[in-house]
């Protein structure tokens, strides 16, 4: 008795151990876990160090940006860069709008305007006459005939979204003209985002239509009403097309004060398609859960784009890899994690899984013995397939409990609209696409799966209890007994069914969850037809086999005679 005792707490404190090593494991569904961000942040520049190697470079704007990034996500230390900032700003005062760019700094300093006027928004500085007058003109000596034929646009005389450069209300147009020449001609456009402008602009210039050339422009002016010129240079250096350019403009049109994180993740990350992406993809927690990345550095945030899935920071993990050899094990899964996320999660998996199995074996050990009359009815390893069972409805329930954000529903993309500038007539805002409605959102599936699985495991329960049946050292006429005292587990499957109905419909009632009647009824669905699967394919040929092989072995008197058919006389 005490040894089995013994086999009882070991296979109860193994079990444990699993489920406790499973829950290490820094793996999700839907999440990327924080520590696996953390890891992958040991590799590249943090973001105040990217800030002080700009600020040596005396790309003072846009380590300012930096700086107000580290401070919107919370980094320690942001105070010490913008201060470094602000003190080489009163030594150098036009490298906080011009940064080390003195090619273009010279276009403006040699007319009347002085470069202090440029340290706001470049949009607002470029709109002004002199400004705008000056940059056309150094625009026109330049040898890149991609800004000749940008230029050349200024002879439009029929435009979709500005109005044309020769009316009255052209200055927009050309302030737009003149910023895109001037990061063309000096190189601060990636190959693929200047053959793009380069490109709209000779379509236009051969009447193929203006309004895509104009979309772009009024992207770099509504850039440059946010940043000013060493700042979006930074900025629109890593843009590889249009189509990113766009979307960067978007978001950061709707960044409010979270702008400088935008900034951030995109001069960290030099990935700025999976910066939009992202926020694309999770409009609602995408900003928080990059100002989260920026705390591990470069390597975090590319994590956390790569990923495609939101952040998640467990507090009882946190608190836990403060401790060793706790913290050792998650680093060491959080790696195993970043380069072979599949063998992750079957070792997670497997975890769970073997948790459950062992549990179950404690439990099973636990039972008293069986007495003289329950001996026949003993069949050796049958206990085994009931304890596997087990461990997949205990790997599910784990599952549901621990997996974060496992049954939210996606994010809606959000709208975005063009600016609307003051010197411009009438901006046309671009065409709202429609929501697509999905019917089967993921609460719903997440349903339908759990109810299907639980049915799935009721019924093969029922299998393995009907073969365990059919091998007990009993008579027949016993073994018809004995199926019918499990009548109650073979209608279990209605009785999960009806309940899952009925919880569904009290939870959509109470405004918990969005109804859905798919999901409250495909619970009673689901068990009647394993049900009706089992008990007419699986227990009524069984019960038949046994009811002749009772009445074979019945009395001589009682026993069951087929008669020979009997043929009509003539």
């Amino acid at each position: 008795m005490k040894v089995q005792w013994l086999w009882i707490v070991i296979c109860a404190i193994l079990g444990l151990a699993m489920l406790g090593c499973g829950l290490l494991v820094p793996w999700h569904l839907r999440a990327v876990d924080a520590s696996v961000v953390e890891r992958a942040g040991r590799k590249g520049p943090a973001l105040l160090e990217a800030g002080r190697t700009l600020a040596g470079e005396q790309r003072l704007g846009a380590a300012q940006m930096l700086a107000q990034g580290a401070h919107a996500a919370g980094i320690p230390g942001w105070d010490r860069l913008a201060d470094s900032v602000t003190a080489l700003s009163q030594q150098n005062p036009s490298a906080l709008a011009w940064g080390n760019d003195t090619r273009t700094k010279d276009v403006f300093t040699h007319f009347s305007q002085t470069p202090g006027t440029a340290a706001g928004p470049f949009t607002s500085f470029i709109v002004r006459q002199g400004n705008r007058e000056a940059a056309l003109g150094y625009l026109r000596d330049a040898r890149l005939p991609a800004v000749q034929a940008l230029l050349r646009t200024r002879s439009l005389s029929s435009t979709a979204l500005l109005p044309p450069s020769a009316s009255a209300s052209g200055q927009a147009f050309d302030a737009a003209v003149a910023m895109g020449g001037l990061l063309l001609d000096g190189g601060h456009l990636s190959k693929g985002l200047s053959g793009d402008l380069s490109a709209l602009a000779t379509q236009a210039n051969r009447g193929g239509g203006s309004q895509p050339l104009e979309e772009m422009l009024l992207d770099f002016l509504s850039l440059g009403e946010r940043f000013n010129w060493d700042q979006l240079t930074a900025f629109v250096a890593q843009i590889p097309d249009g189509t990113t350019l766009h979307q960067l403009t978007a978001e950061a049109r709707n960044a409010g004060s979270q702008l400088p994180v935008l900034f951030a993740a995109v001069e960290l990350s030099g990935q700025p398609a999976a910066v939009a992406a992202y926020l694309g993809k999770f409009p609602e927690t995408g900003w928080k859960d990059l100002g989260a990345s920026l705390h591990y550095g470069a390597g975090g945030v590319t994590e956390l784009m790569q990923s495609d899935r939101r952040l998640y920071r467990s507090g009882m993990l946190e608190r836990l890899v403060a401790y060793n050899p706790f913290g050792a094990m998650v680093y060491f899964a959080a790696q195993h994690v970043r380069q072979t996320p599949q063998l992750a999660m079957a070792v997670k998996l497997l975890f769970y899984l073997l948790g459950g199995f062992l549990l179950a074996v404690a439990a099973h050990l636990s039972r008293p013995a069986a007495g003289p009359l329950e001996l026949p009815l003993q069949v050796r390893g049958f206990h085994l397939f009931r304890e596997f069972l087990f461990s997949l409805g205990f790997l599910l329930v784990v599952l549901l409990l621990s997996e974060p954000f496992l049954a939210q529903e996606s994010q809606r993309e959000s709208f975005s609209l063009r600016p609307h500038l003051p010197t411009v007539g009438g901006v046309v805002a671009a065409g709202m696409a429609g929501i697509k409605q999905t019917v089967m959102s993921p609460i719903v599936l997440l349903t339908l799966l759990i109810f299907f699985v639980l049915q799935a495991l009721i019924y093969t329960a029922c299998v393995v209890k009907l073969a365990e049946i059919r091998r007990q050292r009993v008579p027949p006429r016993m073994k018809l007994k004995l199926l019918e005292n499990e009548d109650h587990l073979f209608d279990a499957g209605l009785y999960l069914g009806f309940a899952g109905t009925i919880i569904s419909l009290i939870i959509a009632s109470l405004g918990l969850v969005r109804f859905s009647l798919m999901a409250a009824y495909s619970s009673t669905s689901f068990g009647i037809i394993f049900v009706v699967i089992f008990k007419i394919f699986q227990l009524r040929p069984a019960r038949r086999k046994l009811l002749l092989e009772a009445e074979t072995n019945a009395a001589p008197g009682e026993a069951y005679a087929p008669t020979a058919a009997t043929t009509p006389a003539s």
